[in-house]
């Protein structure tokens, strides 16, 4: 009575879930329809919203992550989730991103439980509707990061010719968010509207760097920081961590050029034991099926899995560098 009894409160918090997730995906699908067709020929979302008639508080609320608060924002996951979802560019809010997370765990569960049980259908679809998720999220957020870092010389050299023919660093950088795209395009577009709207130029691109995380951008601000409280000459300071930021670029694709071999045998060893294993139980089910009751199997097969796992720490550890 008791089994019972929980299959059927944990098939109610199922359908709950299922229920709040439709009305939160139908909610953004309308929102998503109801922009109109000359948006995508802006080019970035900063001048989207300008073109909606949006005010410089409002793109700040919209596009800026806000603080983390309260227990909640100590959560490792869910924490930092807003920030995360504004680094890969997504306009959706957190609350929604997780309601989508349930509502696909609910359903994935609600098929499950009619082949494997519902606790065991519950737990396996954790890894489709919370985990993945995730990692295709973090995926987004280093190719945005990697596209910035591609982007920055480009808009650090753009800033120059306009110092360089007299304008002043607002327009200049008013200039690179106009002209550039998404992401930098939006980020630059942010801190002129920070400065419009009362804050400090240096707290701007602090912030802009906290904000990223990329430590190019980290230089960057570092360099306005210092010729704003020193003197100096901005135009240089700007040529030259343009020029270094593209040096490092150069060096960052000439040695994952030259480890390519190391990393796809890296893979290749990582993947064999799991694919080998998993052919064995395909092909003859009795291989490993006739021994899982001995005493010996249990620890021999933790074992062997701590040991893949290892090698594919150590061998990720000798392929990857950080320029």
């Amino acid at each position: 009575m008791l089994a019972n009894f929980d299959e059927q409160d944990l098939l109610y918090i199922v359908y709950c879930g299922i229920a709040v997730g439709a009305l939160v995906f139908i909610s953004g699908l309308g929102q998503l329809l109801s922009q109109k067709e000359n948006r995508s020929e802006a080019r970035s979302r900063r001048m989207r919203m300008i073109a909606e008639g949006k005010s410089t508080a409002e793109l700040l609320a919209l596009l800026k992550p806000p603080a983390r608060r309260g227990l909640l924002g100590r959560i490792p996951l869910l924490g930092d989730l807003p920030a995360r979802l504004r680094k890969a560019g997504l306009m959706i809010s957190a609350r929604m991103f997780l309601a989508l997370c349930v509502m696909v765990w609910g359903a994935i569960t609600l098929v499950g439980q009619r082949f494997i049980g519902i606790e065991l259908a519950a737990v396996l679809a954790i890894i489709p509707a919370i985990l993945v998720p995730f990692v295709v999220l973090d995926a987004r957020v280093k190719k945005r990061s990697d596209q910035m870092v591609r982007q920055l010389p480009d808009a650090l050299e753009l800033m120059a010719r306009g110092l360089k023919v007299g304008h002043p660093l607002s327009t200049s950088i008013a200039t690179v968010a106009r002209e550039m795209p998404d992401p930098i395009g939006t980020e630059f577009g942010l801190i002129h509207d920070q400065v419009n709207y009362g804050d400090d130029l240096v707290d701007a691109f602090k912030e802009f760097a906290e904000r990223v995380g990329v430590e190019d951008v980290d230089y960057l601000a570092s360099s306005i920081g210092i010729q704003y409280g020193t003197g100096g000459d901005l135009v240089r300071v700007i040529t030259v961590l343009s020029r270094t930021i593209r040096s490092r670029i150069t060096m960052r694709r000439k040695i994952r050029a030259i480890s390519s071999e190391g990393r796809l045998t890296a893979w290749f060893l990582s993947a064999l034991p799991v694919l080998i294993f998993a052919y064995t139980m395909i092909s003859t089910p009795s291989y490993y099926g006739g021994v899982m009751d001995d005493p010996m199997f249990r620890p021999m097969m933790l074992t062997v899995i701590g040991l893949t796992i290892a090698n594919a720490l150590v061998l990720r550890r000798l392929v990857n560098f950080k320029i």
